[in-house]
């Protein structure tokens, strides 16, 4: 068994024309070192946004902005600890002096693998702060700024789950945190009055580094081989017995973004080969 998080190329990265995808309107996404937030940072660069990358892994980073920007994007990365409010108020200020903050990608996350009663509370807190407390607070950060837009709209985008509609045994953290984004996207849509508009997009398993390194634990837990892990819990109720891509992940961000979307208010794109609609 060998599944790698592959390499992104410029044909596969949906490229919409849109008066709002121009290089003058910032996107903003978090976890842009790796998977899904580095392929999103490179599709919106590629979409001719002036992209921002923030993530704590600067190494990582910086490797997706010049991905990004030998492709012919722009983007900057600014080294940020999203559970420090402090850094992640500076850095939504950096990103203002670069132009018009439109839209912003959640996508920082991280996994812990245990049951509910041997879960460690330092890992609940670290999660909850990552992927619930510092979408609200970049939420919370980057709407003054939308509003004072040209227009006054903007469109703020989570990475949700199928652990948005369904949960699974071990993952009760991971499971709260995606469920409280789509809360979180129709709070910001409740309140967007139709100019700010958030979604959430929920996938099954993506070939990331954050799905992949999740296989031993999760074979270790249910007493099952890898390849069971892979065959029977990742891929067993999908209709498509692959796992996604990232920048097919990074795509529907796009299309969210884009003003074929703009119905989109609130809701969230579900594609996960069937998973939790069909059996």
């Amino acid at each position: 068994m060998e599944i790698k998080e592959p390499e992104i190329t410029r044909d596969q990265i949906l490229v919409l024309q849109d008066a709002n995808f121009s290089v003058g309107n910032v996107c903003i996404v978090t976890g842009a070192g790796t998977g899904i937030g580095r392929a999103t940072a490179i599709a919106a660069a590629a979409n001719n946004l002036m992209t921002v990358g923030l993530d704590i892994n600067e190494k990582e980073g910086k490797k997706t902005q010049k991905i990004a920007r030998d492709m012919g994007g722009q983007m900057i990365f600014i080294k940020t600890d999203l559970c420090n409010d402090a850094e992640l108020t500076q850095a939504v200020a950096d990103a203002a002096k670069l132009g018009a903050i439109t839209f912003v990608a959640n996508i920082a996350g991280l996994q812990h693998i245990d049951s509910i009663d041997n879960f460690p509370m330092e890992k609940y807190d670290l999660m909850q702060r990552l992927m619930l407390r510092a979408p609200f607070l970049l939420s919370k950060l980057t709407i003054p700024h939308m509003r004072k837009n040209g227009n006054g709209t903007g469109v703020i985008g989570h990475m949700a789950s199928i652990h948005a509609h369904i949960c699974t045994k071990n993952k009760p953290v991971y499971n709260i945190t995606k469920f409280g984004l789509r809360a979180l996207a129709q709070s910001i849509s409740a309140e967007g009055e139709g100019k700010i508009r958030s979604f959430t997009v929920s996938t099954g398993f993506i070939k990331t580094a954050l799905a992949l390194g999740q296989i031993p634990a999760q074979a270790a837990q249910r007493g099952i081989s890898p390849e069971e892990v892979v065959r029977d819990v990742m891929l067993g109720k999908s209709r498509v017995k692959e796992m996604m891509d990232p920048v097919e992940v990074a795509n529907q961000f796009i299309y969210g973004f884009s003003h074929y979307a703009r119905y989109l208010i609130g809701g969230d794109l579900l594609f996960d080969g069937g998973v939790v609609l069909t059996y």
